[in-house]
């Protein structure tokens, strides 16, 4: 799953985080993802997500150079099935190992959370799990992090299994999502559902929106086999959990 969640600090009225908190982590639930890609995750948000699904090992380093502060893409995964053997942190910018670092016209720091993962289930399987969030306003920078991202995929073994998530402020057809779908990286929406429709937005503009762009992607590796993908539509009572939908995939080891 993938899940832009919305900052927790932005001034939203009747859908502000306290009145919300409870939606999200249902959803979460509800579907029960072994792999969870968070965007705009703030750390009162973090210690709610950690509280409130202590099944899921959590790790959200922040776009700033203070990895506690401000907002994070994190990763959360299921304990009882994956084991961590690394974690790690770049910055989608031309100085990727400098914190707090942006290029191009990007409005803010972005980066890449990831972490090296062994299935318990499987045999110890070897997977990267990747989660992402480009820039919403620098088109350039957006471009680039695309390109970034593929190289970084280029550059692992060939063999090791890659799942990336993210909100990629990007539409189908757009030059990031050229850069990075095809080859190395499959879409799996697309995959699951080829015929493309104007009913895909992934943004719910607080109120149910379903005409626009699909811009939160689950990408993988050609090693796996994709059974489902969809755009998660659920809400309470016209209430919906982000401004975002969460997108999910299932997956399977070829």
């Amino acid at each position: 799953m993938s899940f832009n969640i919305r900052l927790g600090v932005a001034k939203d009225g009747p859908n502000r985080w306290e009145l919300r908190k409870d939606l999200v982590v249902n959803v979460i639930k509800k579907f029960g993802p072994d792999l969870l890609g968070l965007q705009e995750v703030f750390p009162m948000q973090a210690k709610y997500l950690k509280e409130n699904l202590p099944e899921y090992e959590y790790y959200g380093r922040s776009r700033l150079v203070d990895p506690q502060e401000g907002e994070a893409c994190s990763v959360m995964y299921r304990k009882d099935r994956f084991k961590e053997t690394k974690k790690s942190t770049f910055w989608v910018s031309e100085t990727p190992n400098e914190p707090g670092s942006k290029s191009w016209d990007s409005s803010l720091p972005r980066i890449v959370n990831l972490v090296n993962l062994k299935d318990k289930k499987i045999g110890g399987e070897k997977l990267i799990f990747m989660n992402t969030h480009f820039d919403h306003r620098g088109k350039v920078a957006r471009e680039e992090a695309a390109k970034i991202i593929k190289n970084r995929v280029g550059d692992i073994e060939k063999s090791m299994r890659v799942v990336i998530t993210g909100d990629f402020n990007s539409g189908e057809g757009s030059k990031p999502y050229q850069s990075l779908v095809g080859g190395d990286l499959l879409d799996t929406f697309r995959r699951a559902h080829p015929i493309r429709t104007e009913r895909e937005s992934t943004f719910t503009a607080w109120n149910g929106r379903i005409i626009g762009n699909r811009i939160d992607w689950v990408l993988c590796s050609p090693h796996f086999q994709v059974l489902s993908a969809q755009i998660n539509r659920a809400h309470e009572k016209g209430r919906y959990p982000s401004d975002h939908y969460p997108v999910t995939a299932t997956l399977n080891y070829k």
